[in-house]
């Protein structure tokens, strides 16, 4: 190996005081538009409701499955949105780095290190996911109130009754736990592994990551279906979709591949991962291209396939996205479909456009911010119905959400070397072109 590639592949990111203090910024920020935006939640002045939405959730209250509006159930989904949103894209970090090992690519190997770190925020997004749980299961989801499944309560849903064997809280307490604690312990194998090759220079550790990401692999397929079902899905208990597995993964994938090129592309702005050139920044956009395209087909044959059948207790979930509750979220509904496949198929289309930095930047950026706003889709018509907003509370949960990633992931890539120097592909990585 020539001088100047070993001198590449020795570069170690370093996560100044300057930085953290970026950071540090940020979550401060977010911290005091949260504390304002409940504030003005609890005064009365922080969430919209019309009357139609009004009139609705007077319905459900005489009906006994709603209480009146508490102002702090808007605070629980907004912490319950940004934990399912950012743990995902975390455990898609794992993923992508998966079946990079499993399909050989050699493309991938000199960046692999920054997907890896995502995997670290895991441990942090589980224990507020817990607390979260623990004490705002209530307003987040409707089958763990009581009398539900008693006949002879004047509560009693027939639905959920026949969903309890499925949708009750030891349960449910049981597979998250089991579903963090096989993400976290496989991405810490996958880490282990990855700066042992770097001390010790052979392939065995490599080939000891094949079989780990395989496993991960088989693994992932049932419990990424799964945990869309348990954390997202169950807040509309009544409502259900054989596609919406398939739909959370594509939202979340995407995400994380948003995410990696972001990194990446703020990196070699400051000076790192010199080994990444153009080519790789082409494939890192063709990904994104790809997977708006592969999210966008995901939505509309799901899409397609309710209102096809017109079954009353599937077509519901669309109606109150598009039109229920005043028109409250129909804005966000085209938006999400605008910022998430219309943008991004047209702004990467051409071959110049995957391999220019500003434009792959401002791509990423938009969307993160998208899917962000697809799970904000996904999870507040189930739980606030009409009475959700959009202001400090929810700008401010999403900064401090972010500014504690952006920590955590930088934390991590500083930990060691930035290249997988002892990557058994780097070769193929140093000399990638297309």
């Amino acid at each position: 190996m020539k001088l100047e590639e070993k001198l590449v592949i020795d570069e170690r990111f370093v996560f100044t005081t300057k930085a953290k203090n970026k950071v540090f910024t940020i979550i401060g920020l977010g911290l005091f538009l949260f504390a304002l935006g409940m504030y003005m939640v609890m005064s009365g002045g922080g969430h919209h409701e019309d009357a139609h939405g009004a009139v609705q959730a007077a319905g459900h209250a005489a009906k006994g499955h709603h209480e009146a509006f508490n102002w702090m159930t808007r605070v629980w989904v907004n912490l319950w949105h940004n934990t399912v949103f950012f743990a995902g894209v975390s455990v898609m970090g794992v993923f992508i780095v998966a079946y990079n090992y499993v399909a050989y690519a050699g493309w991938s190997a000199g960046l692999i290190r920054v997907p890896m770190s995502f995997g670290s925020f895991l441990p942090y997004a589980f224990g507020i996911m817990l607390i979260v749980f623990f004490f705002g299961h209530h307003d987040l989801f409707h089958w763990t109130h009581d009398g539900l499944t008693d006949p002879n309560s004047p509560h009693y849903d027939r639905i959920i009754a026949g969903k309890s064997g499925f949708l009750n809280t030891p349960f449910y307490l049981i597979r998250m736990v089991i579903y963090f604690s096989l993400w976290i312990y496989i991405n810490h194998l996958i880490r282990k592994n990855s700066f042992a090759e770097d001390i010790n220079g052979t392939h065995t550790y490599w080939h000891k990551n094949t079989i780990v990401c395989t496993v991960f692999l088989i693994i992932f397929g049932v419990t990424s279906s799964m945990s869309a079902w348990d954390f997202v899905m169950s807040v509309d208990p009544h409502w259900f979709s054989t596609m919406f597995g398939w739909y959370v993964f594509a939202s979340w994938h995407v995400s994380a591949i948003a995410a990696v090129t972001l990194i990446v592309v703020l990196l070699k702005e400051r000076g790192y991962l010199t080994i990444v050139t153009e080519n790789h920044l082409h494939d890192l956009g063709k990904f994104m291209f790809a997977f708006s395209i592969f999210w966008t087909y995901i939505w509309f044959s799901q899409f397609l396939l309710i209102f096809y059948a017109h079954i009353p207790e599937e077509t519901v979930y669309f109606l109150d996205r598009m039109k229920n509750y005043g028109n409250h979220y129909t804005g966000i509904f085209y938006l999400n479909i605008f910022i998430n496949f219309i943008f991004p198929f047209l702004v990467l289309m051409t071959r110049d456009a995957k391999r220019h930095m500003i434009i792959l930047k401002i791509v990423s950026i938009a969307i993160l911010f998208g899917h962000w706003l697809d799970f904000y889709l996904m999870l507040t018509p189930g739980t606030l119905k009409g009475h959700s907003g959009f202001g400090p509370l929810e700008i401010g949960t999403a900064l401090v959400f972010l500014g504690v990633f952006i920590y955590v992931i930088a934390n991590a890539l500083s930990k060691a070397p930035l290249v997988a120097k002892n990557h058994p592909m780097l070769e193929e990585s140093l000399h990638h072109n297309i």
